[in-house]
């Protein structure tokens, strides 16, 4: 039998109180136009199926690593294939109806490869990645919380040294789409992700949760969860195409971070034009503009309110202030170097990872190869703050 919520769990003042606050966003939006309006649903589709599937990358990578367990790992590799076939088609076009599209291409460098693996130690720590942390924060999580407030205030802290780091060597940003063509981007891509998964399988990694939906689907657990990995991973796969297609560039997630803490910082007497990189045409506009004007901030707000949604309907709103000293330390340390990293790498584990695989970018692969080696380290380092394994 499949597991069900009772409908009595749900929580509806909860549930009315995201529902309520999304339609003024959702009014407030359409002030921005329809582009940002239309973001917003977008983003709550995704914090319900990261929500509803408990899809995260940290607990991904340690299951794999300490018990051997590929089944969020799998997940993934289909997640990414999905996107890869659906990116192609609209990337190689370069627009999507009628509008210009671009993938997520960053530069390949030192800075690049230490933030991402920074970020990979920082989300054992945190006990999740920018994705994770934002779902769980929405679903009401006070200590994911507190890694939020620290992750933004890591990104920021990163974009004032960004002269630094950005003057180390690198080899700068290269598509393999454009550079190697789509016809062989895409095959190459996928025949990588095929080896990967096949190199852990023979490693002895096997699948030790359910993928698809065990013991038969039903509108009740469709509606209350928990979503099987497989099914999860197709939607955040076309959610992340359609955010494409809609916003004009793949799904991303740690700008707004380091934004909303630059807003803070100038009210507070911060002068951005002591920094180069807030000196940037981009980054002043965004100062000067509302965070509604802004496509990442705007679906944050989203998976936040999906999130709280999804937690409402399965009835695990209850956050807890009771945070163990380790766990409160590691939060404020795994925020602040997840954020931190996440500026130098040009994204996290879904800017810079998901968003850029799909976009055929050499930079999403090298972030992962670094992210990796960061979470190997992570994990070894969980106990000493008491985090379980």
């Amino acid at each position: 039998m499949s597991t069900t919520l009772a409908p009595s769990r749900i929580q509806a003042p909860i549930l009315g109180i995201a529902a309520v606050v999304a339609a003024a966003l959702f009014v407030q939006l359409i002030g921005f136009g329809g582009r940002q309006a239309a973001l917003l649903p977008i983003g709550i589709a995704l914090g319900v199926s990261l929500y509803h599937a408990a899809f995260g990358f940290s607990s991904a990578y340690r299951n794999a690593v300490v018990a051997g367990d590929l089944s969020a790992v799998a997940a993934q590799v289909v997640m990414l294939a999905a996107a890869i076939l659906l990116f192609a088609p609209v990337l190689a076009h370069g627009s999507a109806f009628g509008r210009p599209v671009v993938g997520a291409i960053a530069p390949v460098g030192v800075s690049m490869a230490f933030g991402a693996f920074v970020f990979g130690i920082g989300m054992q720590l945190a006990g999740g990645c920018a994705s994770g942390t934002l779902y769980t924060a929405g679903g009401g999580n006070a200590r994911m919380l507190l890694v939020l407030v620290f992750f933004c205030v890591g990104g920021f802290w990163a974009s004032l040294h960004m002269h630094w780091w950005s003057a180390l060597p690198g080899i700068g940003a290269v598509s393999l789409g454009e550079t190697l063509g789509w016809g062989v981007a895409v095959p190459l891509q996928l025949a990588a992700l095929g080896l990967i998964y096949g190199g852990l399988r023979l490693a002895g990694g096997r699948h030790k949760q359910p993928l698809w939906w065990a013991g038969g689907f039903s509108r009740q657990r469709l509606l209350t969860g928990p979503w099987p990995l497989l099914f999860s991973a197709g939607l955040l796969a076309l959610l992340n195409w359609l955010t494409l297609v809609v916003a004009g560039h793949p799904w991303s997630i740690t700008w707004a971070f380091a934004l909303w803490t630059a807003k803070i910082a100038a009210v507070l007497g911060w002068d951005p034009a002591t920094s180069p990189f807030w000196s940037g045409g981009f980054q002043q506009a965004a100062l000067a503009r509302s965070v509604l004007a802004d496509t990442v901030s705007v679906m944050n707000f989203g998976i936040l309110l999906g999130a709280l949604a999804a937690a409402a309907l399965a009835g695990r709103v209850a956050p807890s202030a009771r945070i163990p000293m380790g766990s409160l330390a590691a939060a404020v340390i795994g925020g602040l170097i997840m954020g931190y990293g996440a500026r130098l790498a040009y994204g996290c584990n879904i800017g810079a990872f998901f968003s850029g695989v799909a976009s055929g970018s050499l930079h999403g692969w090298v972030w992962i190869l670094c992210a990796v080696a960061g979470n190997l380290i992570g994990i070894r380092l969980r106990p000493l703050f008491r985090l379980p394994m």
